[in-house]
């Protein structure tokens, strides 16, 4: 079927979820899997396993709202069969095999604020990058959408950016096979 002159092409269908409380680690890692699978209950289980007979969690934040840290991310990813690769900042993005990175998950400082004030502190963020029909999407879960990233050069400058402000850490989410062969590591 073909389309009308002029028309746009449909935008693929992208899931983003938006935050809520401080979920940021459940909202990325179903933002990068792009799917609901994962749920406050879910990622404190994880936690509860993470640390057996711990009163108080080590995982997640004391009131119960989330602020999961990056062992949760890393259990429920082998949980579904992937592996989380933490990308050393040393080397050059060029380096990074993105056609064999799933998707990536970056903690970012984040500045805390009270309604219209800000205030002078920074906590820490989970946000998912994703390419869906060939196009890399920032799905951080504070955007209101997807924000388009563009081909693999956009998302290397993201990346950059990021990194570049240097309170970043980047996981590479790829298959278990990926990560054995570390093929998320261009050979030249």
């Amino acid at each position: 079927m073909s389309q009308a002159p002029g028309a746009q092409p449909s935008p693929p269908s992208v899931y983003h979820e938006r935050q809520r409380l401080e979920l940021c680690a459940v909202h990325a890692l179903n933002n990068v899997l792009q799917q609901q699978l994962f749920s406050q209950e879910a990622a404190d289980e994880i936690c509860k396993r993470l640390a057996p007979d711990s009163r108080l969690n080590p995982h997640r934040s004391l009131l119960g709202t989330g602020n999961y840290d990056v062992n949760v991310i890393m259990a429920a990813l082998q949980g579904q069969g992937l592996a989380a690769v933490w990308w050393d900042r040393r080397r050059p993005l060029s380096q990074l095999a993105l056609p064999r990175v799933l998707g990536l998950i970056l903690n970012l400082p984040s500045p805390v604020s009270l309604g219209l004030l800000s205030l002078p502190l920074r906590r820490r963020h989970w946000v998912a990058l994703r390419q869906v029909d060939g196009i890399y999407y920032n799905l951080d879960s504070k955007l209101r959408a997807p924000e388009v990233l563009g081909d693999e050069d956009g998302v290397r400058a993201f990346l950059a950016a990021a990194l570049a402000q240097g309170l970043c850490e980047v996981l590479l989410v790829v298959t278990k096979e990926v990560e054995e062969q570390g093929s998320w590591l261009r050979a030249d």
